[in-house]
C-alpha cells in the first residue's frame, strides 16, 4: 500500500514539474509568447503578422491579449504580457505612457517609421488648417464635434490639448472607438457631408477616401512619430529566439497598410497575416536571421 502511495506521489510531482517545464522559459525557439495590443487597425494587422512569424517560423505558441493603451504598457512593463509591437513614440504615448514605464521595459528601437497623427477632413472640405476651427461657420457644419476613438488612446489627449492650444472654446472631442470613427466616417463621405476625425496614418482609410490633414502651426500632434517594439526585462534571456526576431523586426507604412486592407475587405485577421507573411518571404528571412 505504501509503495503505491509512493508511486502516485512520484507521478504528481513529476507531473508538476513537467507542467512548470512547460510554462518556464525554452531557449530552444519553443515555448509561449504573449503579446499585446490594442485594438486600432494597424497594431491588430502588426501584431498578426509578428504572432504568425513567431508561430510558422520560430515554433512559439502565441497569445493576444488585446487592452487599453495604459494597460498595453503596465502589462509588458510587468511581465504580464513579453512583448508590445505598438507604441506610438515619442510624442503619442511618450509621456503618459512610456516615461512612467520605461525603466521596467526594455525598447527595442523602431519598427516602423513615418507615422503622422492629427486632425483629418475630406479633401472636399474647404480648411487647410486647425486654426480654421474658430471661425463660427465651420464649428456649425460638424456642431463642433471632433470625432474621436477610445478615450484611452494618445490621440486622444493629443486632440483634447489641441482644443486647449487653439482655443477652440465650443468644440467637443467625442470618444467613441476605432471601427466606431471610421464606420461615422464613412457615412458622411459617402454623403459628402462635413466631418472632423483624429485620424493617423498608416491607416487604410486614406487609400480609401481622399482625405486630408489640417495643418498644426502650434503642433498639438508633435512631429513625424515612429512605432516602437518594447520588451518585458528578462525576456533576452528566457526567450533568445523571440527576442533576437523581434529586435529585428521593422517594416513600413505600405507593408502595415497591405495586410490592413485585406482585414477590411472582410479577410480574417490571422489569415491576412499568413498571405503577407508567405508573399513576403525575403523580407520575413531578414527578421528571423541569425536565428538558429
Amino acid at each position: 500500500m505504501m509503495n503505491k502511495k509512493m508511486s502516485v506521489l512520484l507521478i504528481v510531482v513529476m507531473a508538476i514539474m513537467l507542467g512548470l517545464t512547460g510554462c518556464s522559459s525554452n531557449k530552444n525557439g519553443t515555448g509561449k509568447i504573449k503579446l499585446a495590443y490594442v485594438a486600432w487597425d494597424s497594431e491588430i494587422a502588426s501584431t498578426n503578422v509578428v504572432k504568425e512569424v513567431l508561430e510558422s517560423k520560430l515554433n512559439y505558441r502565441v497569445e493576444m491579449i488585446q487592452v487599453d493603451a495604459g494597460p498595453m504598457y503596465v502589462g509588458v512593463a510587468d511581465g504580464a504580457a513579453d512583448a508590445m509591437v505598438a507604441a506610438w513614440l515619442p510624442s503619442t504615448h511618450g509621456e503618459i505612457y512610456y516615461e512612467p514605464n520605461k525603466d521596467k521595459l526594455e525598447d527595442l528601437g523602431a519598427n516602423l517609421k513615418g507615422t503622422k497623427l492629427g486632425l483629418v477632413v475630406p479633401a472636399y472640405m474647404d480648411i487647410k488648417s486647425i486654426e480654421d476651427l474658430k471661425k463660427e461657420d465651420v464649428g456649425k457644419l460638424v456642431d463642433y464635434t471632433i470625432t474621436g476613438i477610445e478615450p484611452g488612446a494618445g490621440i486622444m489627449t493629443q486632440a483634447e490639448l489641441a482644443v486647449k492650444e487653439y482655443d477652440l472654446n465650443k468644440w467637443n472631442v467625442l470618444a467613441s472607438s476605432s471601427a466606431a470613427m471610421v464606420k461615422v466616417l464613412q457615412d458622411a463621405y459617402a454623403k459628402q457631408e462635413p466631418i472632423i476625425i483624429t485620424g493617423w496614418t498608416p491607416h487604410w482609410m486614406f487609400a480609401d477616401m481622399d482625405l486630408k490633414y489640417l495643418e498644426d502651426p502650434k503642433k498639438a500632434f508633435g512631429e513625424s512619430e515612429e512605432i516602437h517594439t518594447l520588451v518585458r526585462l528578462g525576456l533576452k534571456e528566457d526567450h533568445p529566439k523571440a527576442y533576437r526576431f523581434l529586435d529585428q523586426f521593422e517594416w513600413t507604412p505600405a507593408d502595415m497598410e497591405s495586410v490592413m486592407g485585406d482585414i477590411t475587405e472582410g479577410m480574417p485577421e490571422e489569415e491576412a497575416a499568413k498571405k503577407w507573411v508567405a508573399a513576403n518571404e525575403a523580407k520575413v528571412n531578414k527578421w528571423i536571421a541569425g536565428i538558429e
